[in-house]
């Protein structure tokens, strides 16, 4: 799955949210609960790091970048201006 396509879920999750969708759940939660599970995620991707290996710290950055591609999704913010910045940065 591409970044594209997970995004495209999370907003279909957003905008169609069921009870049994955790990313549903997560959006209907508020943004203070996305930004709490992006603070433990971060803390995990350090500790990963630092003494978990590289299969643990793969894992744990795809949960980082999957909790912030729902932070973007609840601002309505698509990926693509992400894009534009690291763009406009490596100019």
């Amino acid at each position: 799955m591409t970044l594209d396509e997970l995004f495209a879920t999370i907003c279909d999750r957003r905008d169609h949210p069921t009870a049994s969708s955790y990313t549903a759940r997560l959006l209907a939660a508020g943004e203070d609960e996305i930004l709490k599970k992006i603070g433990e995620e971060s803390v995990e991707v350090i500790l990963a790091a630092k003494a978990q290996g590289d299969a643990r710290l793969v894992e744990e950055v795809s949960d980082l970048v999957y909790h912030t591609l729902v932070l973007l999704a609840a601002r309505t913010l698509p990926p693509e201006d992400i894009r534009q910045e690291l763009a406009r940065r490596h100019r």
